[in-house]
C-alpha cells in the first residue's frame, strides 16, 4: 500500500470517505487498465455539462498533477482535483455488466438529480 510518505510533492493523501470503489468496478478497472496501457492511476473529475448541469469523466493516467488528492480503493489508485473532491465527497463507482443499463454508475449522495443514463447530475 502506497504511504503518504511515498507520494509526489503536492499530492494529499485522501480515503475512502471522499469516493469508494466497489469490488465489480475494481475488478472491471484492472482490465481497462491491462488494454489501454496509457496508467495506473484513475483520474476522475467533474465537468459542466450533460442533460443535467455536471458529469462525471474518467481517464487513465501516468502521473498525479499537484494538488491531486490520491485514494487508494479496493487496490485502485485514484487521483482526484481539489475542486472535484467538492462535489465527489461520499461517492460510490459502481460497475454492471447487464446489457441494459450497464457499465459504470457514481452514486453520489451530493446530486439532487441525476438524468436516466447516469453521467450527469446537478446539486
Amino acid at each position: 500500500m502506497q504511504s503518504a510518505l511515498e507520494l509526489p510533492s503536492g499530492v494529499r493523501e485522501g480515503n475512502e470517505k471522499l469516493v469508494k470503489v466497489s469490488p465489480s468496478a475494481s475488478t472491471k478497472i484492472f482490465q481497462l487498465i491491462e488494454r489501454e496501457g496509457k496508467g495506473d492511476y484513475l483520474r476522475i473529475r467533474i465537468t459542466g455539462g450533460g442533460c443535467n448541469g455536471l458529469s462525471y469523466k474518467m481517464k487513465f493516467i501516468a502521473e498525479s498533477k499537484e494538488g491531486d488528492i490520491y485514494v487508494l480503493s479496493e487496490g485502485v489508485k485514484l487521483l482526484v482535483d481539489s475542486k472535484t473532491a467538492l462535489y465527489l465527497r461520499g461517492t460510490t463507482l459502481e460497475y454492471s455488466d447487464k446489457m441494459v443499463a450497464g457499465g459504470f454508475k457514481f452514486s453520489n449522495p451530493n446530486a439532487k438529480a441525476s438524468c436516466s443514463c447516469g453521467e450527469s447530475f446537478n446539486l
